[in-house]
């Protein structure tokens, strides 16, 4: 447990969680259900028996740091590690992993998102053990996927035909967020699971993918870690990290890797990443309303989802499948079903 160690990506804005999640505070400093802890700090909660708090990183942006501080005090300041500006998730997880590197040539690591809610904590922690016993003691990358529920269009899927749900089996191929047509033959076919974007591999492993397949995020890399844990690394990093090439991990390595392995499970897991997801995973009165909020009245209401952030009271009648949200003097009122719509409507002037 001491080799191991937790990176948690939370460098997202979250813009479909609009009015209540946006780019000065992002929904991963939110608690969005309603349970007292935000989205980090329950993702953090959730890896406490996977590793020790000073094994804890966050890979963020600058204004965010912060605010890390604050919602995670257990973990070393050092550990907090600061984006000068984004460049998706393969120069993020470069920069955590040569950092951890350079003082943990023995690391066996997990990347996870930052933004996402667990149901079934126990479960997942075994999935997660799993495939750290594996990739410990092997050149191989590991990756947790998710047994899907629906024909959900708004993940990537993996697809491992000889998957078995707790065991460690070959990737075939990973595929790109799909059309709904596309989704439900995945569904029928089976052997597709969603992709929670989490990762797992050891040092050595990682550094060398990223060294063959992405050699000049390697080359930067290399240049930045002379000044890792000095008082010259903030400097280096603001300097050079925005020469990065900008690209997922995805199709930086995991595409282009022929030894992938996926741990498969069910676990109440889900990505939060719009308004229905949130209600999914919230607690529901016998009309299917879910609420958040200090004063939140509803009348005759049914299936709907509110997430109330003002000091007063909110009171709502006669609404069937409804989104109301509000936060810092904004309000949003529209059909959960057009709720794909928000960033048009932002946009877009009358």
């Amino acid at each position: 447990m001491n080799d191991n160690h937790v990176v948690i990506m939370a460098g997202g804005i979250g813009s479909r969680l609009w009015p209540v999640s946006r780019p000065e505070y992002p929904k991963q400093f939110i608690d969005v259900l309603g349970t007292g802890r935000t989205l980090i700090q329950m993702t953090a909660d959730r890896f406490r028996d996977v590793c020790p708090p000073e094994n804890l990183w966050v890979v963020t942006a600058e204004r965010y740091v912060t605010t890390v501080k604050e919602q995670l005090p257990e973990i070393p300041e050092e550990n907090i590690l600061a984006e000068p500006e984004p460049r998706n998730t393969a120069p993020c997880i470069a920069y955590a992993c040569w950092k951890i590197g350079k003082h943990h040539p023995g690391a066996n690591i997990v990347v996870t998102p930052s933004d996402a809610v667990v149901l079934e904590k126990e479960r997942f922690v075994d999935a997660v053990r799993t495939a750290l016993g594996f990739t410990r003691s092997s050149d191989a990358i590991a990756t947790i996927g998710i047994i899907p529920t629906r024909p959900e269009t708004g993940y990537g899927y993996i697809h491992s035909s000889e998957a078995e749900p707790g065991k460690v089996c070959k990737v075939s191929e990973f595929r790109e967020k799909p059309d709904l047509k596309t989704a439900e033959m995945f569904l029928r076919e089976g052997g597709f699971f969603w992709n929670a974007g989490i990762f797992i591999w050891n040092i050595d492993t990682i550094e060398t993918a990223i060294r063959r397949y992405a050699p000049g995020i390697a080359s930067l890399m290399d240049e930045m870690s002379v000044d890792f844990y000095t008082p010259d690394e903030a400097g280096t990093v603001r300097k050079l990290f925005p020469k990065c090439e900008k690209i997922s991990i995805d199709y930086a390595v995991m595409e282009k890797s022929r030894e992938i392995y996926v741990v498969t499970g069910s676990f109440g897991w889900s990505d939060l990443g719009n308004w229905s997801a949130v209600r999914l995973h919230s607690s529901l009165d016998e009309h299917g309303n879910s609420t958040v909020g200090t004063d939140v009245r509803l009348f005759g209401c049914s299936d709907c989802m509110v997430h109330y952030e003002g000091s007063g009271t909110l009171l709502a009648e006669g609404l069937d499948g409804y989104l109301i949200a509000s936060k810092s003097g904004d309000l949003l009122i529209c059909r959960l079903s057009e709720e794909q719509h928000i960033k048009d409507f932002l946009a877009s002037r009358p």
